[in-house]
């Protein structure tokens, strides 16, 4: 085995790993750049505890069905770390035959490998251009020996991204909003609220490179959430077993009580679940531990009730890694979330309400055209949230205690869904086993049909779009899909550009915020939604930004963008929104679609189908109708 040499030294980019798939051992890391574990050499398979599902995540599920793809992920920080590891991969595969030197373990007919980057700073688009040009030089050698350029990618990383800061284009590169307006139309606002109201969403399409883009691409909309928003998603634990589990759960309440009592004193409430730590009035992580025999990274044992710095505990992955790396019975996952689902429902049960105090406001006027901030934003440690903030408390801590996001999940990460510690999450999956299991989500967001499927109709109600917010989603979409003459505004980019979209998201955001620190604000807030808002104020993001005051939003409008007087405009939109999201309104399209088919045919059996046809429809109208006027007179109501 090589042994290590000096260490290099740290930048940005904290490790190039690749990882393959053994036909024995499933997946498995063989190389990285420096060594992943201290004391060992660059071939070495071993993992650090906190990243023992590293190798799922390079090398996804049912990658052998495509020649390449590209992942992103998230990563626990290690030991003595506290912010997220932000992982980019690239993968191929190429025929054995075509290579140059065969090593003896490869005995099928296709090579297939991972070349990873893992980061501290959240550049995807900028680290998976960089990659899969040196992921292709690296499989046109075809001799996986030849590591000398990996070293090479790693050293040039690090001093090309050395100096880069977290503003800008380089950001948002391979992100656009734009497209993902023209594909989810209207129902970008809705994946929007979701978010805001902290629900368990699921992002489901194969291949993964177009899983992971929709995903950050609909947090991009979130001003400073790519930026700064991110370094406490990936705070979770590698499953050790099912018994540990147990033992986690029998304990967790009593914690719960000491915690919450812990978080009233910061004016900050558990957020529905049971927290894996709390935030210092100084900003500084603690965490209060899960559980007596855990252990803390300097190998000390921690006794209950006491409050230590942020480390994340050391517990090893799943026995199910290596040869299930393709296939996993369905009946394990049942059977752990038969143990865990309870606890689940006796975490998510227990609210929290604190007192609303007066704050201040937020950002820029807002306006339909928002002006862009001039130079650099000055960002600050939150109090309470330990994000770097803006003038206006950006971004919300909404990816923190215990919120995860992950582009990707791993199927051996499917226990998260249900564990205790988790009160939501934001992830993205290519395995059908995550989309059959409805009851472990909220809503399920079907990529490839631009389908957001809300199973509760109580959070369909929450979230069914106002008039306003129907006529803001209908101004982006006209802007994007109608031929314009283009405008470039300053600080904002083309009308109707990534930019632009981002911009008209954020002056959304603000405007909500300045208009809940109004009094007497109950008709302004109704048109963002009243039942959404009152959501809104219960979670943990919420209660973390109206726990200080910023001062800024004094200077924004608040109102929503598009309130005014409703019109016949307005009924036409509703009934173009509703026909295009409710079942009955798609069995109308569908009925639709069927009878202009049938009118181009000739002879008699056109007049039959269309007779049957407008029959089909006349009926779907009819019951439809019906339940939409009833939802329009509550609407003037």
């Amino acid at each position: 085995m090589e042994k290590r040499g000096a260490l290099p030294p740290r930048g940005p980019v904290l490790h190039i790993v690749v990882v393959g798939f053994h036909h024995k051992k499933g997946c498995q890391v063989e190389f990285s750049y420096p060594p992943l574990m201290p004391g060992e050499g660059h071939d070495s398979h071993g993992l650090p505890e906190e990243w023992k599902y590293l190798p799922f995540l390079a090398l996804p599920d049912g990658a052998h069905n495509y020649q390449e793809d590209t992942v992103f992920f998230h990563l626990p920080p290690r030991c003595g770390d506290r912010t997220t590891v932000y992982g980019v991969s690239c993968y191929r595969q190429i025929e054995a035959k075509a290579l140059k030197v065969r090593q003896a373990d490869i005995t099928r007919e296709t090579v297939q490998k991972s070349v990873c980057v893992l980061s501290q700073l959240p550049l995807y688009g900028l680290l998976q251009a960089k990659l899969q040009l040196i992921t292709h030089a690296y499989f046109e050698e075809k001799d996986f020996s030849q590591i000398s350029i990996l070293k090479e990618l790693y050293d040039h990383m690090n001093s090309s991204l050395g100096g880069t800061s977290l503003e800008g284009s380089q950001v948002y590169l391979g992100l656009s909003p734009r497209d993902l307006v023209l594909h989810f139309r209207h129902k970008v606002l809705i994946l929007f609220k979701l978010i805001l109201l902290e629900k368990k969403v699921l992002f489901y399409i194969s291949p993964v490179n177009r899983l992971v883009g929709a995903l950050m691409t609909v947090l991009s909309l979130f001003p400073g959430m790519i930026e700064h928003g991110l370094t406490d998603c990936s705070q979770y634990r590698p499953r050790k077993s099912i018994s540990e589990d147990a033992v986690l759960q029998e304990i967790t309440p009593r914690l719960d009580d000491s915690v919450s009592a812990a978080a009233t004193n910061l004016g900050v409430g558990k957020g529905g679940r049971k927290m894996a730590g709390n935030h210092s009035l100084g900003g500084q992580n603690t965490n209060v531990p899960f559980s007596q025999s855990e252990k803390i990274c300097n190998g000390a044992r921690s006794s209950n009730g006491t409050v230590q710095h942020l480390k994340v505990p050391s517990r090893t992955s799943p026995e199910s890694s290596e040869s299930e790396w393709e296939t996993l019975d369905p009946s394990i996952l049942e059977e752990s979330n038969l143990k865990e689902g309870v606890c689940e429902n006796a975490a998510s049960e227990q609210a929290e309400s604190l007192p609303s105090e007066c704050r201040s406001p937020e950002t820029l006027p807002i306006t339909v055209q928002p002006q862009a901030n001039s130079g650099h934003a000055v960002l600050v440690p939150g109090l309470v949230s330990g994000l770097e903030e803006d003038q206006y408390g950006m971004p919300l801590a909404i990816f923190t205690k215990g919120y995860l996001c992950l582009p990707y999940m791993a199927l051996q990460q499917h226990h998260l869904l249900s564990d205790v510690t988790v009160r939501g999450f934001v992830a993205g999956a290519t395995n059908i086993l995550f989309r059959q299991q409805k009851h472990l989500s909220d809503a399920i967001v079907e990529i490839e049909d631009a389908h957001v499927q809300i199973h509760d109709p109580e959070l369909r109600k929450i979230l069914n779009p106002t008039t306003a917010d129907l006529r803001f989603a209908d101004y982006l979409v006209k802007h994007v899909t109608e031929n314009r003459d283009d405008v470039f505004l300053d600080g904002t980019g083309w009308e109707g550009g990534d930019e632009w979209i981002r911009a008209q998201f954020s002056a959304y955001l603000h405007a909500l915020l300045a208009a809940v620190l109004q009094p007497d604000n109950e008709k302004t807030l109704s048109d963002f939604g009243t039942p959404f808002v009152v959501a809104w104020k219960n979670t943990h993001n919420y209660r973390v930004w109206n726990s200080n005051k910023h001062p800024a939003l004094a200077e924004v409008n608040s109102s929503h963008p598009f309130q005014g007087q409703y019109s016949v405009s307005d009924v036409k939109l509703r009934l173009s929104h509703s026909v295009q999201n409710s079942e009955r309104g798609k069995k109308i399209g569908n009925v639709m679609v069927s009878t202009s088919r049938n009118v181009v045919q000739t002879g008699k059996a056109v007049g039959q189908s269309v007779g049957g046809a407008f029959t089909s429809a006349k009926s779907a109208m009819s019951s439809w109708f019906s339940t939409f006027t009833q939802s329009t007179q509550s609407l003037g109501d």
